[in-house]
């Protein structure tokens, strides 16, 4: 006879409490001011540069209860948050993405990694990424970030001029972490959540054969800011989400070493407000 294991749900303010640094994301967070760039092959051996603003929704729930990992000597009891989100061009209202997974608060973990984020996307991708969090008083600390490709070298003059090209817009397409600083730089936040995850820290991407025969993605990083925002008249505060993520993604050889390829940075940035 299997044996049973009972799994037992506490109160709201029970549940949110079990998810720490995670706790800040639950909610539905909506958000108009987000930009995705990236580098697709062309049918001439070259590429195209993509760049879009959108419109995103992303909904965050807590399951009631962790899920449990059985060991040989412990369980671990993983809190998990499940999410969904959908992001619209947000010129023409088209479908640019969508995506569900999970983060994850990791106790018991062998490793330095307390934190984690899985995702799955139609374009035929799974994601596990881990990472760690921290909280510090005032804004958040976003560096800069770079989507030029590493080209390896001896790239034709003029290959990344569709990357310098200015948008009416103001987006920054070569730092776009300077457009998130922007969309802060009148506000008064007096804390801040930082969430950073990369699969590099233990973690993996498996792609389809299509995928990882066409434009092979390599690499996933993303760092989530979850910012109380006050206002300075009223004191009143409300809860502000920001992320950049970039996925590198690899197709044409590079000029000076064609055994390898182009590495191709796709960003995504943006802010939300939790509704």
């Amino acid at each position: 006879m299997m044996r049973q294991t009972l799994r037992l749900g506490g109160s709201a303010q029970e549940t949110n409490s079990l998810f720490g640094p995670l706790e800040g994301l639950i909610g539905t967070w909506v958000g108009a001011k987000g930009w995705n760039l990236i580098a697709v092959p062309n049918q001439k051996g070259g590429f195209r540069l993509l760049v879009a603003p959108y419109i995103e929704t992303l909904i965050i729930t807590p399951l009631s209860t962790p899920t449990p990992n059985r060991g040989t000597s412990i369980i671990q009891e993983v809190p998990t948050l499940m999410y969904s989100l959908t992001i619209n061009d947000l010129n023409d209202g088209s479908l640019l993405h969508a995506e569900n997974g999970t983060w994850l608060l990791l106790p018991d973990c062998p490793s330095e990694f307390t934190i984690a984020r899985q995702a799955s996307v139609p374009h035929g991708d799974s994601v596990l990424a881990l990472g760690s969090s921290y909280v510090t008083e005032g804004p958040p600390n976003i560096g800069a970030i770079s989507t030029l490709p590493i080209t390896g070298g001896g790239a034709p003059l003029g290959y990344t001029d569709p990357y310098l090209v200015p948008l009416p817009a103001g987006f920054n397409k070569v730092n776009p972490n300077a457009t998130l600083l922007d969309d802060i730089k009148d506000q008064k936040i007096i804390k801040t959540t930082t969430l950073s995850v990369s699969t590099a820290n233990q973690g993996g991407i498996s792609n389809i054969p299509f995928i990882t025969k066409n434009a092979n993605t390599t690499l996933f990083e993303a760092t989530f800011w979850i910012e109380t925002v006050q206002n300075p008249a009223t004191g009143q505060t409300f809860q502000q989400l920001q992320y950049s993520q970039n996925t590198i993604i690899e197709f044409i050889p590079q000029f000076q070493d064609p055994s390898k390829l182009i590495e191709w940075p796709h960003v995504n940035i943006n802010t939300l407000v939790k509704k």
